[in-house]
């Protein structure tokens, strides 16, 4: 029988580990415009984001936006755009990804309040669908091609 790995490895897709947190996300490392940061996978929010906070901290170009983002008990929350982002995980990388730049700290109270560590971002499900990935949750990885 064939392994999923092997499957989706001889297909051209790259394997990235994740690591479980108490509070049931998947976490990894990320490196946006060759700076490394923490980000949680999250299937249910719809697009990447990164924490006001780190806007210098990633070299982000922002640009004002009149999307209001929503999620983990907040609403109507300002945001704004960083466009044409490097993005690389382990060996795999991608030239450009927008995120949607706004207040992450609701998240990172949550993740402190199960004794996890604060997190500078979210890869949301335009990520997703983009690099066609695949959740292993059996062995905690991530395939992107």
């Amino acid at each position: 029988m064939i392994q999923l790995r092997g499957l989706l490895e001889k297909k051209g897709f790259h394997r990235i580990p994740l690591k479980k947190l108490k509070t049931g996300h998947y976490k990894l490392t990320v490196k946006i415009n060759s700076i490394s940061g923490n980000f949680i996978l999250d299937t249910g929010a719809s697009t990447s984001c990164i924490g006001f906070k780190n806007i210098s901290y990633f070299f982000l170009k922002s640009e004002e936006s009149s999307i209001k983002a929503a999620g983990a008990g907040a609403i109507n929350m300002k945001t704004k755009l960083a466009r044409k982002n490097k993005i690389s995980i382990d060996n795999w990388k991608l030239s450009s990804i927008d995120f949607v730049l706004f207040d992450l700290s609701h998240v990172n109270e949550a993740l402190q309040q199960a004794s996890e560590e604060s997190v500078h971002g979210i890869i949301g499900a335009d990520f997703l669908k983009s690099t066609r990935a695949v959740i292993d949750y059996g062995r905690n990885c991530l395939y992107v091609m």
